[in-house]
């Protein structure tokens, strides 16, 4: 792997786990103007704001601890359906395309970390 790849994997990365960590931590705390986000404006259950950031900070470590690279996969692809939910979910209710923002930015850090992460996280295929 070149350095430059490794520089771009860990700058996603960092930032990634940095964005899902805040988010998930607001969700946990259930900080006020996140439970009317979540709950008035967007209509979801307020036991889906635990769920959600309970997985935002496991999906965290997943992606920063070395080895576990099947549990990587699905860090991965938790953050994808959570990020591609929350931009579906802003279009449902008719926001402004500035309100998909930080879902977008954390979806676009996704997958440049998954596209970039080194052989070493990755899933080794048989070809059995």
């Amino acid at each position: 792997m070149k350095k430059r790849d490794k520089i771009i994997y860990w700058i996603a990365t960092c930032w990634l786990a940095l964005g899902m960590v805040s988010t998930g931590l607001v969700q946990l705390l259930k900080v006020e103007e996140e439970v009317q986000n979540m709950t008035v404006h967007l209509g979801y259950p307020m036991y889906f704001m635990t769920i959600l950031g309970t997985w935002k900070l496991l999906g965290s470590i997943a992606v920063l601890i070395p080895r576990f690279p099947q549990l990587k996969e699905w860090a991965y692809a938790g953050f994808f359906f959570a990020m591609t939910g929350a931009i579906i979910s802003r279009i449902a209710v008719g926001d402004a395309f500035t309100a998909m923002l930080p879902a977008l930015f954390l979806l676009t850090l996704t997958v440049v970390s998954w596209y970039m992460r080194p052989e070493s996280r990755r899933l080794i295929r048989s070809n059995n």
